[in-house]
Parts: structure tokens; sequence; C-alpha cells
């Protein structure tokens, strides 16, 4: 028998089972709960004669023409299901928990399936994620002007036991304006919001959440205003290194790419850079001599997180001098320092 299931019992109870999405391939590619299986009842070009007939006829003669459908995408469904797991508990749903996850559903229940679908369906899903990013977390900042390794500590702090959550991972972005270089392509805004809120479910709430001080828009991607703003108010742990060492770090992580995206990139950012450094730049990325390039962008970049260090209030940020960008010692570090600040912290 089928059970339909609100949006926090389909969630958890679905986290070690297959959740089939059948809404079709453009509805899922825009984007989709993390981990669903796009199994769609519906191809695109089906989901759109069906659509148009509803519009200009109405429900009854857009019901049959889904029937007409319906027996080619059954059998390509469960041929297509044996494939992907052996798994015979599954979690459907569609757009609104409407026809096409209950007919599925039937379906797959007839097959031996035990089948639960989602109340209201991915559309309940994306209230759930928007309304999730406004509920209180024990957040903590781990700060640092750029290439201080800020990235590499927190999987450091991962590995030692710590919560943490990688926006720039989720983004697919590193948050300059060469942050693309090297990554996959983004996802859609939606899905973003969809990949953060299920990793905070996945973790305890009750316990610290380290992220990486970011700006508000990581690339093409925007975090949520209610995180943001919890994001400013919490402690910053702010990793301290020397300008030549980070300079280092950053030549290493940009310097193996292809002078033209490095001058591109440099474009992107020159009303703000300045014409004359920009030229510098361009010039010296011409000549191949990248130590000065960077030197120049680092330096720009600085003065780009210091004024945004700046809104911060003193009492909120921990200075923490690191004499090289070395995650596992700065993680170290991180990790007794933010142990023995955890009272006044409040978090």
């Amino acid at each position: 028998m089928v059970s339909k299931l609100n949006i926090e019992e389909f969630l958890t109870r679905s986290q070690n089972h297959p959740v089939l999405d059948v809404r079709s391939p453009g509805e899922f590619d825009h984007a989709h709960i993390p981990g669903a299986i796009s199994l769609p009842l519906f191809s695109n070009e089906e989901r759109a004669i069906i659509g148009t007939i509803y519009k200009q006829k109405g429900r009854e003669p857009a019901m049959m023409k889904g029937l007409e459908f319906y027996s080619a995408s059954m059998q390509r469904i469960i041929d297509d299901l044996k494939n992907r797991t052996d798994d015979k508990q599954l979690f459907v749903h569609c757009w609104r928990g409407g026809m096409r996850s209950g007919v599925v559903a039937w379906m797959l229940d007839l097959f031996g399936y035990k089948v639960s679908t989602l109340n209201k369906g991915y559309k309940s899903f994306r209230s759930w994620v928007l309304t999730s990013f406004s509920q209180p977390r024990n957040i903590v900042i781990l700060g640092g002007k750029t290439g201080s390794g800020k990235t590499e500590v927190l999987q450091e702090l991962k590995k030692s036991g710590e919560q943490i959550i990688d926006l720039e991972k989720f983004a697919h972005h590193k948050g300059s304006a060469f942050g693309d270089l090297g990554e996959a392509p983004p996802p859609t805004q939606e899905q973003f919001e969809n990949d953060l809120a299920m990793e905070f479910f996945r973790l305890d709430l009750s316990k610290n959440i380290w992220l990486e001080d970011e700006s508000q828009r990581i690339g093409w991607i925007n975090v949520p205003n209610s995180l943001w703003n919890q994001m400013r108010e919490a402690k910053v742990f702010y990793l301290d290194v020397p300008f030549e060492e980070r300079l280092k770090n950053i030549i290493s992580l940009y310097g193996k790419f292809n002078p033209e995206n490095l001058k591109a990139a440099t474009l992107r950012i020159s009303k703000r850079l300045g014409g004359l450094d920009t030229k510098n730049v361009l010039q010296f990325l011409e000549e191949g001599k990248i130590k000065e390039a960077f030197s120049i962008l680092l330096a720009y970049y600085d003065k780009a997180y210091l004024k945004a260090t700046e809104q911060r209030s003193a009492e909120q940020i921990v200075t923490i001098p690191i004499s090289k960008v070395y995650s596992i010692e700065a993680a170290s570090i991180v990790s007794k320092i933010s142990a023995a600040a955890s009272s006044p912290m409040g978090v």
C-alpha cells in the first residue's frame, strides 16, 4: 500500500533508500532533491503536449493524451529502475504530489515495491528549503585574506571531527574573479539552495558548523539572505598569513591556467582594480611574469577583504597568526583556540 508523507518524514525516511523524481528531464535538470534519481513519467516533449491540450481543451482530454504515453513510460521506468537499484523501498515525488507520482507509485506497488510519495511534491520540498535557512544555527566562520588556505583548513577540521560546509564546493566557484577556473559549470541558484539545505539537514544543529568567510555572492550564486545574516553575526577565526606566503599559494593555484583566461578574469574586475593596475597586470601576464601580476591582484583583494572585515565588530574576530599556508598545522591551532573560546562564543 502506498503511503503519503510530509516533507520532514520523506527526507528522514528516504536517507538510505532511492528517491525517484518522476518530473520531466527539464524540471529535474533545473533543480532537484540532492541524490534523487530521474525517472520521468513523461519526456519534455510529452509534458509540453499534455500541457497544451490542458490549456486548450481541459483536464479530461489532457488525461487521455497522458494515458497514451503512460504504458510505454511505465515499461521504461520499471526496466530502468531494475538497472539502478535492488532496493524494494522507494520514495517517489513529482511537482505537486498529484497524478504523476500517484500513477507511478500505484504501478510500482503492483510490482511489489514498498512505495511512499511526497505530499505536495517537490513544491513542498522547495518551501522547506527556503524556510530552513532561517533556522538558527551555531555557525562559526573561518576567515582570512585571499590565499590563506581557508578551504584546505576547513577540510582538515572536518577530518578532526568538526562539522563544516564548503560553500565554494556547492557553488562550483572559489569566490574571486578567477574562481571559476578549473571548476565545473555552476549549478542553478535553486540547485545550490537545495544542496545547501540538505547538507545542513544531515548535520547536528546543536554543534558548531564551520563555514568559510565569503561574500554573499559566490560567482554566479547568492547565499540566501537569512543564512548570510547569521554568517555576518557569527564569531570569526581569522587566519593572519603573511602576504608572501599567500602569494606563493595563489600562484600555485592559478599560475597554471592559460594566460588568456587570466587576462579575461582580470578584465572582469578592471573598473574596481583601476586603469593603471589593470594595464600592468595584463602586461605582466603577457610577459609571463606571474608573480608580478598576482602581487597586484592580491593587494587589490586584500583591500577588499579588509573593507568587509571592518563591517564586523572587533569582539567578533579572533586573530590567529599563521606563518605559512599549511593546512594541518593551521587546523590544529584553530581547533585549540576555538575550543578555548567556546564559552564566550555562546555557540
